[in-house]
């Protein structure tokens, strides 16, 4: 999931409004942290090991809240400093480019807690935690309605946000409702309906507000066994169609009805086709895989040319459902 807080400036810790409190790690060192939590403030922090890619360059400044005091600290400090934001969720949908990040990146993935209400079937989670555990815990439960999602790469924060979906079912048919927090500090609570939710998007790409948790309408009372076993073969699927080997951020682009975007690509000849270290995978055309070494430029330039060469074959532009941050040059 990504926001933008306008752009804000490029900024030296001595230029920062002092909402920080510092002291000393172990090492000697000084560790800041947002004033009142214990969120620490990171500069220059790379940011590829925090995408299923593994690339990208470093984010100016960045936290890692844990609760919703330190999430709205964390906002009330770019806002403060004139800083862009940047949510990041597991990063498993997102192209970071090699220069990095300016402003704050807030990473979400650690918003942890989830709660079972059998009494009526639903499920509330805190946007950090991950969708493919989720669709375990359900499943170990006899709860129905996640086995679908247990090949998701991603948080509920982020699936919320681009209404994630595979094997026919997407989010925007199980959820109950999505709490998001405003810039002001205001909590609300919006309803599918109220998120515009449209194939692989909603309202809340490219807004301000930011996800904070979720709940979800699933059937309990099922036998855990049965659960357990129609989600190993959803897995199973996965990983026979799809490419799981190498770094990725899942499927490149949206299907374009009535055509998916794997066969368009197979069909122009782009299997296997390579520019750096990214390739288009051979097991499934619409992956695009980090061979070892890519830059994400690489990664960048592969999908504008994979676009252009649709394109020329097919009259048909495809359109990314990777999310793609910050400044890139295509190689020509």
């Amino acid at each position: 999931m990504i926001t933008s807080q306008g752009f804000g400036k490029i900024c030296k810790f001595s230029d920062l409004t002092p909402l920080r409190q510092t002291k000393d790690n172990v090492n000697g060192s000084k560790l800041s942290y947002l004033l009142g939590t214990n969120c620490t403030l990171r500069t220059q922090t790379s940011l590829s090991a925090f995408t299923s890619y593994r690339v990208g360059g470093e984010a100016e400044w960045y936290v890692s809240p844990r609760d919703l005091e330190s999430l709205q600290a964390s906002i009330d400090y770019a806002q403060e400093n004139d800083l862009r934001i940047t949510v990041l969720g597991a990063g498993s949908n997102l192209l970071v480019s090699d220069r990095g990040i300016p402003g704050l990146v807030i990473a979400t993935r650690h918003l942890r807690s989830k709660h079972f209400n059998p009494a009526t079937g639903q499920l509330t989670v805190s946007a950090g935690e991950t969708i493919p555990a989720l669709a375990w815990d359900a499943a170990a439960l006899g709860w129905e309605g996640l086995e679908w999602a247990v090949g998701i790469p991603g948080t509920v924060g982020g699936a919320v946000v681009m209404n994630a979906g595979a094997h026919n079912s997407c989010v925007a048919n199980m959820l109950v409702s999505a709490q998001v927090l405003s810039p002001d500090g205001t909590l609300a609570t919006l309803t599918p309906e109220e998120l515009g939710y449209t194939y692989r998007s909603s309202l809340l790409q490219g807004g301000k507000q930011i996800v904070t948790q979720a709940t979800f309408q699933l059937q309990p009372g099922a036998d855990p066994l049965a659960v357990t076993a129609r989600t190993k073969e959803h897995k199973k699927h996965r990983l026979s169609t799809q490419p799981y080997s190498y770094p990725s951020c899942g499927s490149v682009f949206r299907n374009p009805k009535p055509y998916t975007a794997g066969w368009l690509i197979e069909q122009t000849g782009l299997k296997g086709y390579q520019l750096g270290g990214a390739q288009v995978a051979q097991l499934h055309a619409n992956f695009i895989v980090n061979r070892g070494g890519a830059k994400a430029n690489d990664i960048f330039s592969l999908i504008r040319h994979i676009q252009h060469e649709v394109q020329e074959r097919w009259s048909i532009w495809l359109e990314p459902e990777v999310k793609m941050l910050g400044e890139f040059s295509p190689i020509v």
